[in-house]
């Protein structure tokens, strides 16, 4: 061997760029794998913090509100529903009691899977969740509407519902559960 014949052959050059590809493409595959679950937490993060505006809004609300109300009916009558309904109305703080068209209600739409809002008992109605926000099933459950009893008026809300691009990777099933007790004393 001459000082000259020093370097790699050819073969050790062809494992080489083989075991650099081999490690190359491993490393492409993990980065595309936390590429694609960032995604999904960023989507799922958006249409969580939605709803959660969403649900604290309500909430806030029916803590200050009186004269609740489950269900279909005369909004101004409170009326429980410890079943469970898709229609929720209430006294909102300031309003009168006299005045039967200031109800304020919140009402989950099965068709569009979206929660409405209306602060005029229902002539008006706009969506207060986004689109992306899909809501399978949601219900206000509404006990100690009566004056007097030892109950104070309690609203539980469950939601459930999937968020994300529905069909793909980034979808992901979610339930969500509130509850606002009137700040009112029911005495």
């Amino acid at each position: 061997m001459t000082k000259h014949d020093r370097g790699f052959t050819l073969i050790e050059m062809i494992i080489a760029v083989a075991l650099f590809a081999t490690v190359m493409l491993i490393a492409v595959g993990s980065l595309l794998a936390l590429v694609g679950a960032n995604r999904k937490a960023q989507a799922l993060q958006s249409v969580m913090n939605n709803l959660n505006i969403a649900l604290d809004g309500m909430v806030r609300s029916i803590r200050m509100g009186s004269d609740y109300h489950c269900g279909l009916g005369t909004y101004t009558a409170p009326l429980e529903c410890p079943t469970g309904d898709t229609i929720f109305a209430f006294e909102a703080f300031g309003g009168s009691a006299a005045n039967p068209t200031d109800q304020w209600i919140y009402k989950y739409d099965p068709d569009t899977k979206r929660i409405y809002k209306s602060e005029d008992a229902g002539s008006h109605l706009y969506a207060i969740t986004a689109p992306s926000v899909v809501i399978d099933n949601m219900k206000f459950y509404v006990v100690g509407t009566d004056r007097g009893d030892t109950t104070q008026p309690k609203v539980v809300i469950t939601i459930k519902g999937t968020a994300g691009v529905p069909g793909t990777k980034t979808e992901t099933t979610f339930s969500m559960q509130a509850t606002a007790v009137q700040r009112l004393l029911d005495l």
